[in-house]
């Protein structure tokens, strides 16, 4: 599937989330902390949905975020095991995928995610959260920015910090990936 009916699939389901508890997008860009212009460009699938977006709308819905990215509830309340390579894949945009691996557990406080990045493409915005964020290179080199620093990893290195501070990775060798985990419920 590609990028834009990816995108395109999620903004319906917020749609439809949002209709279904009975909010305006109003109500929803509030809660965000966002202009309804914004929002409204998520809603509608003019603009790629940052996963801390998605999280959070996730979130002001009462839903678990796996249910916008793939449309089911997760189901495992006791364990979730995720096979090598079985996770739930999402690109993000070109250059910027990840896979989920706990995407099936009911009530995760924390989000862990192989990130594959490309260097062959742009550099993303940066990004803030809520939360705390940890990262631990897998393959090849990342670049970290953290506010208004960039630091190197390379693999077996690793920072955890508060994803608060506009943030961003991109890859320095061709290819990289890390381990992210997200801790949703602090910050």
């Amino acid at each position: 599937m590609d990028v834009n009916a990816q995108i395109k699939q999620i903004a319906d389901r917020i749609k439809y989330l949002r209709d279904a508890v009975d909010m305006t997008d109003v109500e929803v860009a509030n809660i965000l902390g966002i202009s309804v212009d914004e929002y409204a460009k998520y809603e509608n699938g003019e603009k790629d949905i940052p996963i801390s977006i998605i999280y959070s709308t996730a979130a002001a819905l009462g839903v678990d975020p796996t249910e916008l990215i793939l449309g089911e509830a997760p189901r495992m309340a006791e364990y979730c095991i995720t096979r090598k390579n079985a996770g739930i894949m999402i690109e993000r945009y070109p250059g910027y995928s990840f896979e989920a691996l706990a995407h099936n557990f009911i009530g995760r406080d924390k989000e862990p995610m192989i990130v594959t990045l490309s260097a062959s493409q742009e550099r993303a915005a940066l990004v803030s959260h809520s939360g705390q964020e940890f990262n631990y290179v897998l393959e090849g080199k990342i670049g970290i920015t953290l506010g208004n620093r960039t630091f190197e990893l390379s693999a077996g290195d690793s920072v955890y910090f508060m994803p608060s501070i506009p943030h961003g990775q991109f890859a320095i060798t061709e290819t990289a990936k890390f381990l992210t985990i997200i801790d949703k419920e602090n910050g």
